[in-house]
Formats: C-alpha cells, sequence, structure tokens
C-alpha cells in the first residue's frame, strides 16, 4: 500500500485537536516529522503520533530538507501561514494549510501562483465543508433544488467564546477576531454553496464593544482587555455580479441568543435551506408552503471506506487520498483566495467607513 510521509508544522491547539488525531485514523499517511518553535510541543506530538523512526525540528526549513517528506500540514498563527506553505511548495511538497488561507490576500495570492508553478497540491482546512449536512446541501444546491441562489447568510455567532490562549487575540499574528477566525468557515459554506465566487461590493463592520470588559463571564475564563486588540464582532453585506446577496455574521462575544457557528441559510427561486435546527429544506407544492427536515444517517461513507464519518477525518482521508491518486482536492486554493479577499474587504470597509469594491 503506497502512504504518504507527512509532516507537521505547527504542534500547538489546532494540530493536536484536529489535525494528528484525524491523520492517526488514515491508514495510508505516515507522520513523519514533527516541528514546532518549542521543541517540547513537538517532542509530545512525536510520542503520541509519530512513526518510531520520526523526527523533531525546531526550525521548519530543516525539516523540508528531508526529501522522503510528500506532505505538509501547516498549523501555526495565521501570520506564518504564506511563507511556511510557499516554503513547502518549493521544497516538493503538498501543502493543506490550515484556514485561513493567510494573514492578507496578498499572501494567498502568492501561495497560489507557486502551487501553479511547482504543480504540487495545495489545499486549505476548511472541514466544515466535509459535515453530513454541508455534504448534502452542496448536492442539493448542485442539482439545481433550491434554483437560483439569490439571497444568503453565512452564521458564525458565539455569545460568549472567546479564546484566550495562544495569540488568538492578538491582531498582528492574527491579522482579526472571530471574523477571520470562525466567519471564515461560514464564509466559505456560503459560497461553496452559492458555486458564487465574483464578489462585487462589500460593505462590513468590525467592534471593539464587549472586549474591554473586565472580569467577563467566557467559556474559556475571563480575558485580558489590554491583549485583547482584534475585534469581538463582525457583520458585513456582499452583493455578487450577479446580483446574489449574502449577510454575514461573526462574534466571539454579543449579547445574542441567536447562536449558530460554521451555518448558512440559503434562499433560492424554488426552495430555501437552512442548518439552524438541524437540516431544514423550505418551499411550495401544490399551492401549500412546506417545511422538509432532513435526517442524516451516521453510516460509512463509500468514497473512504473505513474512515468515521467525521469531518475531520473526512478532511484527512480525502486530502490524502488526492495526494497519493492525484485527484483533485475537496477545498480548492482558487475559493480559498477568494474567501480572504472578501474577509480582507471587510476590514477595509470597517476602517474607512466605505463600501469596497471589487474589479
Amino acid at each position: 500500500m503506497a502512504k504518504a510521509r507527512v509532516g507537521i508544522i505547527g504542534c500547538g491547539g489546532i494540530a493536536n485537536g484536529k489535525h494528528l488525531p484525524s491523520l492517526a485514523q488514515v491508514k495510508e499517511a505516515e507522520i513523519v516529522a514533527f516541528c514546532d518553535i518549542i521543541v517540547e510541543k513537538a517532542e509530545q506530538a512525536k510520542a503520541k503520533y509519530g512513526t518510531e523512526d520520526a523526527k523533531v525540528y525546531a526550525d521548519y526549513k530543516e525539516l523540508l530538507k528531508d526529501a522522503s517528506i510528500d506532505v505538509i500540514h501547516v498549523c501555526t498563527p495565521n501570520d506564518s501561514h504564506a511563507v511556511i506553505s510557499i516554503d513547502a511548495l518549493e521544497a516538493g511538497k503538498h501543502v493543506l494549510c490550515e484556514k485561513p488561507m493567510a494573514k492578507t490576500a496578498a499572501d494567498a495570492r502568492k501561495m497560489l501562483e507557486v502551487a501553479k508553478r511547482t504543480g504540487k497540491k495545495l489545499s486549505i482546512g476548511y472541514n466544515n465543508r466535509y459535515r453530513a449536512d454541508s455534504r448534502y446541501l452542496k448536492e442539493a444546491c448542485d442539482a439545481g433544488e433550491l434554483g437560483e441562489i439569490y439571497f444568503a447568510k453565512a452564521h458564525a455567532i458565539r455569545r460568549r467564546a472567546v479564546p484566550t490562549w495562544g495569540v488568538f487575540l492578538d491582531e498582528e499574528k492574527q491579522g482579526g477576531g472571530p471574523l477571520i477566525d470562525i466567519g471564515t468557515h461560514a464564509l466559505d459554506l456560503v459560497l461553496w454553496m452559492m458555486n458564487n465566487y465574483e464578489p462585487a461590493v462589500v460593505l462590513g463592520r468590525a467592534y471593539h464593544k464587549l472586549s474591554q470588559t473586565e472580569n467577563a463571564a467566557n467559556a474559556w475564563g475571563p480575558w485580558d482587555p489590554a491583549k485583547f486588540t482584534v475585534e469581538d464582532s463582525a457583520f458585513a453585506m456582499i452583493t455578487f455580479k450577479n446580483g446574489a446577496t449574502v449577510i454575514l455574521e461573526s462574534s466571539w462575544a454579543l449579547n445574542s441568543l441567536d447562536i449558530d457557528e460554521a451555518k448558512v441559510s440559503l434562499s433560492g427561486t424554488k426552495a430555501g435551506a437552512d442548518m439552524k435546527n438541524g437540516l431544514r429544506i423550505n418551499g411550495e407544492q401544490n399551492s401549500r408552503l412546506y417545511v422538509k427536515n432532513i435526517e442524516l444517517n451516521s453510516g460509512g461513507v463509500a468514497f473512504y471506506e473505513g474512515a468515521s464519518e467525521t469531518a475531520e477525518v473526512l478532511e484527512a482521508a480525502w486530502w490524502i487520498d488526492a495526494v497519493l491518486n492525484d485527484k483533485e482536492t475537496f477545498v480548492k486554493p482558487e475559493q480559498a483566495l477568494v474567501v480572504s479577499e472578501i474577509l480582507e474587504a471587510i476590514y477595509e470597509s470597517s476602517q474607512t467607513g466605505k463600501a469596497v469594491y471589487f474589479e
């Protein structure tokens, strides 16, 4: 059996929470290298997930010199996504970079350019596409069951769930807060469902309203207002060249009970759909309105026999399958680039108070 030899760059929360345990369930993957600027983290990850001869590095450039490594997973803060991914592609590796694609749209474009030039695969970690409800709804959209989707909402709302660890609150490292962290998942989903990657105008606003609260109630304990340099919520209206409109909502802290994360609501000419209370399709038939609740069983997946049907494991399995069998990646870098361009436009619109127009 052919196997992909994988190197992990960044052995923090997202690596240990998603990438490593998921890759461990993919029999075609061998995790042979671990890198982190805190070497102890790399050592711990190797002990739990590595092959017997796996190596540990403090400098990712040393890891990339190993010609036997086929695949790199980039699991570092947003500001280093581009430079590491580009160096890995130049070194002849296929790259799965954690979302968002990069801190800036310019960096994301460079990543795409290098991937095309080197001929290596590049994909971005938008794992919510792999959920059963997401895949069902995508099939319905592609089959035309909703008709023309001309209005949609992308939901990424937390009431009080601010990540207080690592560099999440550091604007310099991350480029932003909930918009670039969880709003990016919801935006990716809605663009993918609509198959619409041609934005025309973006009008957005990012807020710093609750970030300065002392001793705030929070799922992960109170945050330090002095270190909370990113927005606590952000909202936008995006219109597209074909006339469609998307409303994007994101927050880590908001006085709201309408809480949803990585969900979409779609309105088409034939039917609508939403993920807010399970997956529901709504429409009109025989002069009557209907709501259809979709039951999603938890059986196996024919595409990848043997993998448990979790989004994270499917992401790892389908990615490795694409590498080994030269298939198209499930998340294309061209699509992820548009997500980054829209996110950047929302921040720009918030800063200038003006709409941002796309060419």
